[in-house]
Order: structure tokens, then sequence, then C-alpha cells
């Protein structure tokens, strides 16, 4: 059933004076269908891309429900538990909470990683009645003994899929054996792929299930394009075109953290203020450039996909895919920064000799083909890689390598070993073949077990051979590489001055 206003699902008076407080008019298609069922306390399975309302859909309900149903604050407990994968999405949750609570008593906790713990230990003293969390800080302040959760009431896991892609969902479960088995439990995920199948099967009772598919109204809106250059001018094309084109705001995706920093270096090179989001930045460098960007003050932000689904800023004008992503989902969720609420927006996407495979995978998902802009200054032209982009290539295929389970054997991400030192190019054991030279030399002599080792120490160069006889001499009174033409004396005289000197 849709709903046309918000009085008609159920909620609070204050929770309306909030809404129209943040300029809400009418519900979204996932509020109109769940909260009523939510405020009942039924498990939910939501099938839901970011930009639909969602936040809302699970905020609003969760608030009027710990309201109506007032418990004493134990110490170091939650009511309700909100797990997100990225700290931006955390924090942006938690703001949620904060507007939709307001003027009520409602006390809130944010825990990420990436800053000191001091502050989320001290916030969570006395208990709250909404904890955001991602889930390793969540994990390590439980082991530390600053979060209890079985207290929890409500516990919503949002972008579920996210976190399967991330390599949190052994973290998830171990979240979910922690939490008492009575409680109300919401589920969101963009995608729905059997692993979260199964663990939607695993947590909910009965659940309300939701798909909600934006996809093709929000695309509608986009107006988008794709540019076929090569690797080497894709820098420079990303410069024309924010010069050229009418950008007020607008994110550009990198498929690595190194390529994001290499993007904003270019930007700034050409003149143009950029910001850079990934997760080699710190916490507060990434608070800042978020502020920047929602401010304008910094007009382009360059990420990765880290942030696609945690920047939830109005007015971006211009999504460039400078790189085209490895799951065709992830284009869906970028392009889908821009054209909100209702606005139209531009996706521009590059695309090399290499990335042609995945532009297929987008366009199959898309069920159409991206119109291509054929006339550029970039088209056609071809250069010879730099040092510093075959770099790049070399970590892009190395990143790859270590999501395919490969590369192992080499640690992380270093090369082999030379192959002298993994195995013998010969039929014979490594150890038994000779010492190649001088490249040797100083080391620890290794002989075949079936030698006799006469002493630990390390072998000597060979003396010089010459005519005259000679005595032996204890080795550590013999001078070392001494001969006649270096030292004009013969080897006799020598030997017969030291063993005078010790007599």
């Amino acid at each position: 059933m849709h709903h046309s206003d918000f009085e008609s699902l159920g909620l609070m008076p204050s929770s309306l004076e909030a809404l129209r407080h943040e300029g809400y008019e009418k519900p979204t298609p996932i509020q109109s269908a769940t909260i009523p069922s939510l405020l009942a306390g039924r498990d939910l399975m939501g099938c839901a891309q970011t930009g639909t309302g969602k936040t809302a859909a699970f905020a609003l309900p969760t608030i009027q429900r710990l309201i109506q149903n007032p418990a004493k604050r134990q110490p170091h407990k939650a009511r309700s538990l909100v797990v997100a994968p990225t700290r931006e999405l955390a924090m942006q949750i938690d703001a949620s909470f904060a507007a939709y609570s307001r003027g009520s008593e409602f006390k809130r906790a944010c825990v990420y990683g990436g800053v000191g713990k001091v502050p989320q230990i001290r916030a969570m003293e006395r208990g709250v009645d909404v904890l955001v969390a991602t889930p390793g800080r969540l994990l390590d302040l439980k082991n530390d003994g600053a979060i209890d959760l079985s207290a929890v009431e409500i516990v919503i896991f949002d972008e579920a899929d996210r976190m399967l892609d991330m390599g949190f969902i052994h973290d998830v479960r171990k979240i979910i054996a922690m939490l008492p088995k009575k409680r109300q439990t919401l589920l969101f995920s963009a995608t729905m792929p059997s692993e979260i199948e199964e663990l939607a099967r695993s947590l909910l009772s009965d659940p309300l299930r939701v798909d909600i598919e934006p996809e093709k109204p929000t695309i509608d809106l986009i107006t988008q394009s794709l540019y076929y250059v090569e690797k080497g001018c894709k820098r420079d094309l990303l410069v024309h075109l924010i010069k050229e084109l009418e950008v007020t705001r607008a994110v550009v995706f990198s498929r690595t953290k190194h390529g994001a920093d290499r993007i904003a270096k270019s930007l700034h090179i050409a003149g143009i203020e950029s910001g850079v989001i990934h997760a080699n930045k710190g916490q507060g460098n990434r608070t800042r450039t978020m502020e920047a960007f929602r401010a304008g003050e910094t007009p382009i932000l360059v990420a990765t996909d880290l942030a696609a689904r945690g920047i939830d800023v109005d007015d971006i004008s211009h999504v460039f895919n400078f790189d085209l992503p490895t799951e065709p989902e992830t284009y869906v969720h970028r392009i889908g920064r821009t054209a909100r609420a209702g606005a139209s927006g531009f996706a521009v996407t590059f695309c090399d000799t290499e990335e042609k495979r995945l532009l297929k995978q987008v366009e199959h998902l898309l069920g159409t083909t991206i119109p291509v802009i054929k006339v550029h200054p970039y088209a056609g032209v071809h250069r010879a890689p730099t040092e510093e982009e075959l770099r790049d290539k070399m970590f892009e295929d190395r990143s790859r390598d270590r999501q395919r389970g490969r590369g192992q054997s080499q640690g992380r991400g270093r090369p082999p070993a030379p192959s002298g030192e993994r195995r013998a190019t010969s039929g014979r054991p490594a150890e038994s073949r000779p010492s190649s030279g001088g490249q040797d030399r100083g080391r620890q002599a290794i002989r075949p077990p079936s030698a006799p080792v006469r002493s630990s120490t390390p072998a000597r160069p060979a003396a010089p051979q010459h005519d005259a006889p000679r005595r032996d001499v204890p080795r550590r009174d013999a001078p070392r590489h001494e001969t006649p033409s270096r030292s004009g004396r013969d080897v006799r005289s020598v030997i017969d001055e030291i063993t005078g000197r010790r007599s």
C-alpha cells in the first residue's frame, strides 16, 4: 500500500515535526512500504539502493519504538545497533538519527576505526539508545569490554552486500552471535547475492521482503556518455572536460587508492581544486575533505569505491568514471551520486583498450549501450605509458591477484624470490650447486650434506701462489692479501718478522 503523506504512516508528532524541518514532503516507496510494519516490530529484508530514503525508513520507526517503550540506559550497553561497512556511511547514519530525533532526549554514539578509541569508550560509559558502528571497531571495543551487546532490542545491517565485498561477513557473523535471541532484525542490501540470501535466512524470523528498484527512474534522469581514450591520456581528458563542461560539483571515481592520488595531483597541477578520499587517508583528513566538498569549497572529489555508497551530497552535477569498476553493479552506485532528489545529472565514463570487457558487463546490466562521444582532443591518441602509469598498472594487477586468491606465496605484493634461491635450475638440489663467483663472497660456505664441515667460520679467499716456500701460520695472525707486489717485501721476511715478535 502506498501512502501519500507521512501522517498516514503512524509516526509520532515529534518525528513529523523533524521531517518537516528537514524539508521532507512525502514518503519514498521504501518508506511507505516499510515504516508501518517496522513500527509493528516485524523483521525486514530490504533490497534498495542508496538514495532511496532507506535510512529514514529504518531510523524513524527505531526512534519511535525506543521512545514509546522507555527503558533505563545501562553502562556500556545500547538498545539498538546499526552496523555499516564504512566510516563515512556510519557518520551519515548517525547524523540522520540526530536529525530525526530532534527535540527528544535520544542518546547516540558512533564508533569507527581510524580515530582514537578513548572518546568512543567514554561515549558508551553510561549507555546509549542507538549505536552506529563499523564491524571492526565494534568488535575491538567489545573485546576491550567497552561495549556490551546483550541489551540490543533492534539491530540493523545496512549495505550488507558491501560488507560482503569488503570481507566483513565473518565479523558480521561474530556480531550476530553476541546479540540476544529475542530482537527485531533489519537487513538492507543493494543486491542480493546468494551469500546475503543465506545470511538473511539465518538472521530473520518471518521477515517482510521489500524490493525497491530505483535504477531505471534514476538513470533516466542521468545523461550518460562514453569516451574511448587510452590510459595514458585519461588525466589530460579529465582536465579538459572539467574545464570545458559546466561542472559545478563532481565526483571522480578511481579503481585504486594510488590512482586517486595521481588524479588529484594532475588536477592540482592544472589549477583545479580537488580533495581525495580513500582508505589510506586518516579519518580527520577524510572528514575535513568531505566537509569542504559539501560546503562547495572543493568542487572536485576524487574517491575510490569505498566512498561510492557513503557520499550523500546534493547538487553533484557530474560523476566521472575515470576507471571502469570491476563489478558492474558498482557503476550504478557511482552514477547514483548525481541526479538526486529529482534533479538531473551527467555521468561520464572513460574506457581504454583493457577495459572493454568491463564496459560490456556494465552495458549488459543496464540493458542498453552508453552513447559514445567520438570527437574529442584525445580520440585515437596513443603514447607510451610513463613510469608512473606502469607502476599504477603493477599495483592494479597485484590488487586484482590478491582479490582472486593468488599471489599469497609472494607475500603482500613482494616480488617472487629469484629462481636460483627457490630451486635449482638443473636437476641437482639448490644446496649442492657450485658458488657463482664473487656473488657469494663473504657468505657462509654451503657444502653438500656428505662433505665434512671443518669450521663454522667463513672461508677466506685463496692466497696467491709464490715460488718461495711458506710455513703454516695461524690464520688469526696471517696478513690478509699481502703479496710482494703490494708490500715490497718477500713472504719469507714477513713470516720471520712475525714469528720473531711472537718469540
